[in-house]
């Protein structure tokens, strides 16, 4: 199989935008002046364990920002997927939410919304834990640590909180971005979104802001950013389109969706909010998360005020707290298995020695037939571990010696 430099940008793109803000040396995207007039010209204090009003300059409690949201039947949750202080953030929104008295929904990105009754059965306790991870293939459909997002789900279960699947099926996007809007099956266009709106100068210039200094950022074509921004905005314009419908199964301005979806997703009111404002005029308001601290250790003391309508400063960005192998992999053949097609900078992968176009076979003995495998036999690892993997390279095969060990942030103070 040949894997070119395009087809690395491309996966390398459509995988990062969905962690977003909390990778490194990103400084730009956080001082861009774009979006809304009145703030894009202006700047907001970041505050750890506080959140900011990016209009008002206020620092708030989850208490006071539930107040504040008073008015709103939408509200985003960034995240960057695998920091679990992001995810507590939520926690206190949806808790802080409930307590002030309003009608919580949630909305999620891992589930596609041809698998909603999954979410239906587990609000109403038709599955145990167990049952939910296995039935609803929670490590195919997403793939990070299930215990990011427990609490949000057992809350969520405890308290009849209903929640939303929001996504769209993968293939969709990936025909977006391969074909084209104009080559879409009747099939595929029966799960498009009402419209998508690709045209907006802003959106593109921070879409490609997310991937500075990037190895490939120079070698991608205009066609090439194209093809991905019209995908980009077909997956916001599919979580707004599914969002507006779950608030119309909740008429009532007492009820509150709260979506948590990648930051990436909604910075700058560019994302799922443009969207949204093609068909109605609806309440929103951002909640972005952010670490106090880069990945390199340098401070975020102030962001744009446009960014969002809500930070909230986070403790310095850190490892994950669980570990990764710090590659990217996709399927290849009828058989499901992971073909490794990018390989991060000192990351487990790379001092294991993967390669470019090696497929995985096992991992300790344990046999790696597709995405979900994999991510299965992840969920089970913790830092200072150690693991055993055989890959397919060429006509042989070869054992990488795996220790999931973290790197020292390099702090520039």
């Amino acid at each position: 199989m040949t894997l070119n430099r395009t087809s690395v940008a491309i996966v390398a793109l459509l995988v990062a935008l969905t962690v977003l803000p909390a990778m490194g040396e990103i400084d730009k995207p956080y001082r861009m002046e774009i979006g809304d007039p009145a703030r894009k010209a202006q700047k907001a204090d970041l505050v750890l364990d506080a959140i900011t009003d990016t209009r008002t300059g206020e620092l708030l409690s989850p208490a006071q920002l539930a107040d504040k949201l008073a008015d709103k039947r939408i509200v985003f949750m960034g995240e960057s997927h695998t920091d679990i202080f992001f995810h507590r953030a939520q926690f206190q929104i949806i808790e802080a939410l409930q307590k002030a008295g309003r009608e919580v929904l949630i909305g999620l990105e891992m589930y596609p919304y041809t698998r909603q009754d999954l979410l239906d059965n587990w609000v109403a306790g038709r599955y145990t834990e167990e049952g939910f991870l296995e039935i609803s293939q929670w490590y195919e459909a997403w793939g990070y640590h299930w215990d990011y997002y427990r609490s949000i789900f057992m809350f969520a279960k405890e308290n009849g909180i209903p929640m939303y699947a929001l996504n769209t099926p993968r293939e969709v996007i990936a025909a977006v971005r391969k074909q084209g809007f104009e080559e879409l099956t009747e099939e595929q266009m029966a799960q498009m979104p009402p419209a998508v709106d690709t045209d907006n100068a802003e959106h593109m210039e921070l879409f490609k802001a997310f991937f500075e200094g990037e190895d490939f950022h120079s070698s991608m074509t205009d066609e090439q950013w194209q093809s991905m921004f019209d995908a980009q905005c077909t997956w916001d314009a599919t979580f707004g389109n599914n969002a507006l419908k779950a608030l119309e199964k909740h008429p009532d301005s007492n009820a509150i969706l709260v979506v948590l979806v990648g930051s990436g997703h909604v910075t700058y009111d560019l994302g799922i909010q443009r969207q949204i404002a093609q068909w109605e005029q609806v309440p929103m308001a951002t909640v972005i998360p952010i670490s106090v601290k880069d990945g390199v250790g340098v401070a975020i003391d102030q962001v744009q005020a446009s960014y969002a309508d809500f930070l909230w400063g986070m403790p310095a960005v850190t490892d994950p707290i669980y570990p990764s192998l710090g590659i990217s992999t996709r399927s290849t053949g009828d058989e499901g298995q992971r073909t490794v097609i990018f390989i991060g900078e000192d990351s487990v992968g790379e001092k294991a020695g993967f390669q470019m176009g090696d497929v995985l076979i096992s991992m300790d003995g344990n046999p790696i037939p597709n995405r979900e495998a994999l991510a299965i036999l992840m969920s089970q690892k913790r830092w200072g571990d150690t693991a055993v993997v055989r890959v397919q390279r060429g006509e042989e095969e070869v054992d990488l010696n795996l220790a999931f060990r973290r790197m020292l942030a390099t702090e520039d103070e």
